[in-house]
């Protein structure tokens, strides 16, 4: 007889073991939590030292052991406290692409009691610019690019208030080095005071008023996340009638396919990785014929990304050259999955393992999770909530809603961030009672098993990648030629979506859709660019309180 996820979930959770649960008050509520999660990420740190001379960091030719990895992180943090004047709660920006620099960075800043503010590459000067000023940011530490990025930009607000100095990591005018000096075996942490509850990270995100917010996250959140991951592997273990402790003796070697500025890069795959003691690799940029390169080269088990690395992987013309034979898992997840990628997983690699889970900015990454042959019964389902997540479906008032009915998704546990930097209003609008409310409507069955229905919130999701519409639009509106305009999304078979737009010219305006491109390359980044756009002479459809209809929008170019 097959063992069901309450049993799973009374063994792995049982008194004494790894997963057990105890209750916490966070913010004025109850809420389950793992009671053996590392309570800061210092905590962590120091404990990653037992993995010693593994490897930990893999990029290119390059090798960090866990040892290397603590020793250099904190002597950086030692160099920005004694050097810089970073103090507890401070915030220190991080802008660059998937370097080790990154990691030994986002370590050293919150090992100095700081709180790290991972920006996103993509963006441009003026993007990071924002950012640097929303956050208050005393320091940044980038890139040569991104740094170069940054000088280019206008200051936002007063110049003298707004500059702050950078530390360059990689390329031209690299400082790194120098600003850390010897690196001794015998370094130790500089002394902070932390809690759980104590600030740790700002990533940013956004709603549909396309100004970012920053997604303020705790050291309870850092310390809970790589167990909840854990959790969930180890539940997909016992599920298929293996054993949970058999297969956490075996080293995971994961390539991480997306950026370490999201949260799934950053919680979901680098503190997870931290906590088991496994190896990362990192690739310089997307490439599906380098990863299969590297997954012969060192033996990866895992491949971590979006529903658009994994398709690109199994449809690119090399993939049979290389022995993968190592690659046990592809998991994924922040973007719609194509239909055909579970049916194709199957057929090119049948026993191997595929996952789904959904998760966001504000869960600090996963809170419900799908493998294995729960997949394989319901691939059109996220999953199950973790045991420590709960989750229930609540009408616009907030009234939870019975068992499969359509209402926003809510969700509640040690995982959820604190509210928004700076935002106190939309904080009280999103997070009630302890229960973040998503913005995604869904629903769940009887077995209690999670679907998505559709986004509440006026987002494009382009290969994990978040869009925000209204940023797009406004950008557009920028522009003299045009009169009215709507961003939506439009189905694609390898990055779930596309950007699309729909606009109206002004009376008299000829501008053509590589025109409006250019323009707006100057003002979003390049992957919030509209691949395609329709011109269309009439109205846009607008309901009485003048909000586009996108439903409607989006049937009639794309039926057309």
């Amino acid at each position: 007889m097959a063992i069901t996820h309450a049993q799973v979930q009374a063994q792995l959770t049982a008194p004494g073991q790894l997963f057990e649960m105890e209750e916490v008050e966070v913010g004025g509520t109850t809420i389950r939590a793992w009671k053996h999660a590392p309570r800061t990420f210092r905590d962590l740190l120091e404990i990653s030292r037992f993995h010693g001379e593994n490897v930990f960091l893999i990029y290119a030719d390059e090798r960090i052991t866990y040892e290397e990895h603590f020793r250099r992180a904190a002597t950086l943090a030692r160099r920005l406290v004694e050097d810089y004047g970073i103090a507890k709660g401070d915030r220190v920006a991080l802008a660059m692409r998937n370097y080790p620099e990154w990691v030994v960075s986002f370590s050293a800043i919150l090992a100095s009691g700081a709180v790290a503010v991972p920006l996103n590459a993509w963006w441009t000067g003026q993007e990071l610019a924002y950012g640097l000023a929303d956050s208050g940011a005393k320091l940044l530490i980038a890139d040569a690019e991104r740094a170069e990025r940054v000088r280019g930009a206008e200051p936002v607000g007063d110049p003298e208030e707004t500059r702050v100095p950078v530390i360059v990591a990689r390329g031209p005018g690299a400082n790194l080095a120098e600003v850390m000096g010897e690196v001794r075996a015998d370094v130790t942490l500089p002394p902070v005071e932390l809690g759980p509850d104590d600030p740790a990270t700002i990533f940013y995100t956004s709603g549909t008023t396309g100004r970012p917010k920053g997604a303020l996250g705790t050291h309870r959140n850092l310390g809970q996340a790589p167990m909840t991951v854990a959790y969930a592997m180890m539940r997909a273990t016992a599920l298929a009638g293996k054993d949970p402790a058999g297969a956490a003796s075996v080293r995971r070697v994961t390539l991480l396919a997306v950026p370490l500025f999201h949260v799934t890069g950053c919680f979901a795959v680098l503190i997870t990785t931290i906590f088991s003691g496994g190896g990362l690799a990192l690739m310089y940029r997307w490439d599906p014929e380098r990863a299969l390169q590297m997954i012969e080269r060192e033996k990866v088990t895992v491949l971590t990304g979006v529903p658009t690395n994994a398709w690109q992987l199994l449809s690119h013309p090399a993939f049979g050259r290389y022995d993968i034979s190592s690659l046990t898992s592809i998991s994924y997840g922040g973007a719609p999955a194509p239909p055909k990628l579970l049916e194709r997983i199957t057929e090119l690699l049948p026993d191997r393992t595929p996952s789904n889970g959904y998760g966001m900015t504000e869960t600090t990454a996963l809170a419900i999770y799908n493998a294995g042959k729960d997949y394989a019964a319901r691939p059109d389902s996220i999953g199950l909530p973790l045991a420590v997540t709960e989750v229930k479906i609540c009408d616009p008032h907030g009234t939870e809603l019975p068992t499969g009915e359509v209402g926003e998704l809510c969700i509640r546990g040690p995982i959820v961030i604190s509210g928004y930097w700076n935002r106190p209003e939309a904080t009280a609008e999103t997070f009630v009672d302890g229960w973040l409310h998503t913005g995604d409507l869904a629903r769940v069955d009887e077995d209690g098993f999670v679907y998505i229905v559709d986004r509440a919130k006026d987002m494009v999701i382009r290969g994990g990648e978040n869009v925000y519409c209204a940023e797009v639009e406004a950008a557009l509106f920028e522009h003299p030629g045009v009169d009215d305009a709507a961003v939506i999304g439009v189905p694609h078979d390898e990055l779930g979506e596309e950007v699309g737009a729909v606009v109206r010219r002004r009376s008299g305006s000829a501008v053509a859709a590589a025109e409006l491109q250019d323009f707006l390359r100057g003002r979003v980044a390049g992957f919030k660019v509209p691949a395609t756009i329709w011109f269309l002479k009439e109205e846009l459809p607008r309901n009485p309180g003048g909000k586009i209809l996108k439903t409607v929008l989006r049937r009639r170019v794309l039926d057309a």
